[in-house]
């Protein structure tokens, strides 16, 4: 028999041989059933062989061949071959991280039928007011007498599945399945609604992005905030539309982006997908479907949908291409954005990645010619550059966390109709609880971290573990009831401004209020009713929103990010503080932005405020090649952890050992290590880490080929958890 090779979805980073019946016949990127174990697995193939290095006796027979085609184009077929070396990771979970759960399970990669809620003729002649104390089911009804709801889309309308079966219920509506028509949008294309005008800046830059969509470019869009950037997007949207082809657009996370999917809608009269984690399995499969079939014009998504097939690729965005999210921090650790620009040179696509703040790499790149720039320096509209001061705290009496200063700035605003935004980006009520008679602060025991105090829910709870304890009435050391809160988060700063503004409504935007599903609309809703007048929020508010209103951005506590063990650290504010300062003013008012902080001749802090973040970033790239960082040198990190704090040091350690053994080792190679991580313990676990730098990214990829297979020949390779990751961005 032929023997065939398949990758399976197991931490193993190894083909496995299988016999071929003559009566079977798979393709290679198609699945198939094969015994693994005691138990059925669903593979897939990659290859076939004549024979194997195994004797045959030893081998088993495919039991099922699922797909007679690749479930792949081949663009990203090589996509994802070439990730599986780059970030070394077994191709077997790389290609199965790449398909909906439901094909991961073996289920047809054809569409499900279709169902559909329509309205009955009792629901015809019901008034949705009759629905007395029920909005929601009003709400509901209001829109089945318009037209049907597909019960994919039922999320989309803020709606739920429990809400129409109660209609149902009442003899209002009906679940009806509903033949798919393929239906191809090219044919009727068009764009509703009124295009924006265009500046000078915005225009160029959609002229030369047009001019070469026909094939592999790089463009960087580095634009300040409010200055229009998804206008620019529409606009080069709109070519690669009107020419049938489709789009895939990326951004950091779904929840936090409704304005912006709202834009894309209103503008095309085509089909949109976005995913998001309110579909099902079923949906998702639905969306990866239609996808692959050139029904969506249009698909968006976070950084798994990067690997969505399309019939007719024709243009990658990726919004706010700095953020931290793009990068996987588990599994298979890959960067979402620079596999994008991979993807986008073999399909032979233009890629727009878009930032205020653009990454120190992407900079990097464009300078060095492998991107290019384009520059949008004014703001869109008639928006002017908000004003920017910092308030020194030395001496000075804080109430609530709000210097005088501050609260006199914020009367002015609030005094001006117009809303005040607060950022501080620490939820809970203080990051810490501490005994006022001994010193005791209350402390998770699985991570060495200090609890955060929710006073609304009367918890401590470990931001990084999960882990929560009810508040203890009194110290466990002394016995002391006087448990005092050390700090300040956003539950206790609302709690004081509601005393400091009694009569000014509030709103708290952070993960605490907006974990229930459709919070955060309605939060942002609300806002933009004008129904909030104080807007507080953590990094949640950082992202692209546009608040027309406000006037006022304050950071209340930027200390913190000043002085880190991070080098990464100054970037990251960097981002944040220029993103948070451009919520202001963006509507033809005067904006203002004021920093607290104990530090205002901090370099960093002088630097943004007079100079921007452009210069900022030039100063930081010449100061990283000096010392040898990033972007100029390639990083990978070995992480490891264990029970005992003894294994994955001495792991670690004989892993140093073997690669300065190697041959391939040169004297261009730093290593730094064995030493604990910056959270030196997380989950009841010890973690160490171990980083290698390197001038070459060449070498130190073929370093690392050469050694990752001698790993589990180290004694204490089987006594810890070990990963390996490509480019890391955090420590």
């Amino acid at each position: 028999m032929p023997v065939v090779q398949v990758v399976l979805p197991v931490p193993l980073a190894r083909k496995f041989d299988y016999l071929l019946p003559a009566t079977l016949t798979p393709a290679v990127g198609g699945r198939v059933s094969v015994p693994f174990g005691n138990r059925k697995m669903v593979g897939i193939v990659v290859g076939f062989s004549e024979q194997s290095d195994f004797p045959e006796a030893q081998l088993k027979q495919v039991v099922e061949v699922i797909d007679h085609a690749s479930l792949f184009p081949p663009s990203l077929w090589r996509i994802l071959q070439w990730a599986a070396d780059y970030y070394h990771f077994p191709l077997g979970e790389v290609l199965f991280h790449a398909l909906p759960v439901l094909i991961r399970q073996g289920k047809p990669a054809q569409s499900a039928p279709l169902w559909q809620w329509v309205i009955s003729e009792q629901g015809k002649e019901t008034a949705p007011e009759s629905l007395k104390n029920a909005r929601k089911q009003q709400q509901a009804l209001a829109m089945l007498r318009q037209r049907p709801i597909y019960r994919h889309e039922v999320s989309e309308f803020d709606l739920t599945d429990k809400i129409l079966q109660t209609l149902r219920a009442k003899g209002l509506c009906e679940l009806q399945e509903h033949a798919r028509a393929q239906h191809d949008w090219r044919t009727d294309f068009r764009v509703n609604g009124e295009r924006l005008r265009l500046n000078t800046e915005q225009a160029m830059a959609v002229g030369a992005i047009r001019a070469e969509d026909a094939h592999f470019s790089a463009w960087l869009l580095n634009g300040i905030t409010g200055s229009g950037k998804t206008e620019v997007y529409l606009s080069v949207l709109e070519n690669v539309l009107e020419s049938g082809r489709q789009a895939l657009v990326l951004v950091p996370e779904i929840g936090l982006t409704p304005q912006t999917i709202a834009r894309f809608r209103e503008r095309f009269a085509v089909p949109i997908d976005v995913l998001h984690s309110g579909l099902n399995e079923g949906e998702r499969l639905a969306v990866w479907l239609r996808a692959r079939q050139g029904e969506t014009a249009i698909v968006i998504g976070t950084r798994s949908a990067l690997f969505t097939p399309l019939a007719r690729p024709g243009v990658i965005i990726i919004d706010e291409e700095h953020d931290s999210s793009y990068k996987q921090q588990e599994g298979w650790r890959y960067h979402a954005r620079d596999l994008a620009v991979f993807r986008a040179r073999e399909e032979n696509i233009p890629i727009i990645m878009g930032s205020a703040t653009p990454a120190l790499e992407t900079l990097h790149n464009a300078q060095s010619g492998k991107y290019r720039m384009l520059m949008l320096n004014k703001r869109a509209g008639n928006a002017s550059t908000a004003l920017q001061q910092l308030i020194d705290l030395k001496g000075v009496k804080v109430v609530g966390g709000l210097s005088p200063a501050l609260i006199a700035k914020m009367r002015q605003h609030l005094n001006a109709n117009n809303q005040v935004l607060l950022f501080l980006n620490r939820r809970g009520f203080s990051p810490a609880l501490m005994c006022h008679d001994c010193g005791w602060i209350a402390e998770c025991q699985r991570c060495d971290h200090y609890y955060t105090l929710h006073q609304q829910h009367r918890q401590l709870r470990c931001h990084h573990c999960d882990s929560q304890r009810p508040l203890p009435w009194q110290c466990p050391q002394c016995g002391s009831t006087h448990l005092v809160p050390v700090g300040l988060g956003t539950e206790q700063l609302e709690q004081n401004l509601s005393q400091l503004f009694p009569d000014v409504p509030l709103s708290r935007i952070d993960r605490d209020t907006t974990s229930r599903k459709g919070a955060l609309e309605q939060h942002l809703a609300d806002v933009h009713r004008g129904g909030a007048r104080i807007l507080i929020g953590t990094q949640m508010l950082a992202k692209g929103h546009h608040f027309p209103d406000v006037t006022l951005v304050s950071l209340l506590d930027v200390d913190g990010a000043l002085f880190s063990a991070d080098f990464r650290s100054a970037e990251r504010f960097a981002q944040l503080y220029t993103q948070v300062a451009g919520r202001a003013g963006r509507a033809g008012k005067q904006g203002e932005v004021l920093l607290q902080t104990h530090h205002p001749d901090h370099p960093l802090l002088q630097t943004l405020l007079q100079h921007g973040y452009g210069s900022w970033a030039q100063q930081t790239l010449l100061e990283r090649k000096a010392v040898f960082l990033p972007p100029f040198t390639s990083h990978a990190l070995f992480r490891a952890e264990d029970n005992d704090n003894q294994q994955a040091s001495a792991f670690l350690q004989q892993l140093r050992n073997l690669l300065e053994a190697c041959p391939l080792n040169d004297v261009s190679l730093w290593v730094m290590g064995p030493v604990p991580a910056l959270l030196a313990k997380r989950s009841g676990r010890y973690r160490w880490q171990l980083l290698l730098q390197h001038p070459s990214r060449a070498v130190l990829q073929r370093l690392l080929k050469s050694t990752l297979p001698l790993i589990t020949t180290l004694p204490a390779a089987r006594k810890v958890k070990w990963t390996l990751d490509v480019d890391p961005t955090e420590s």
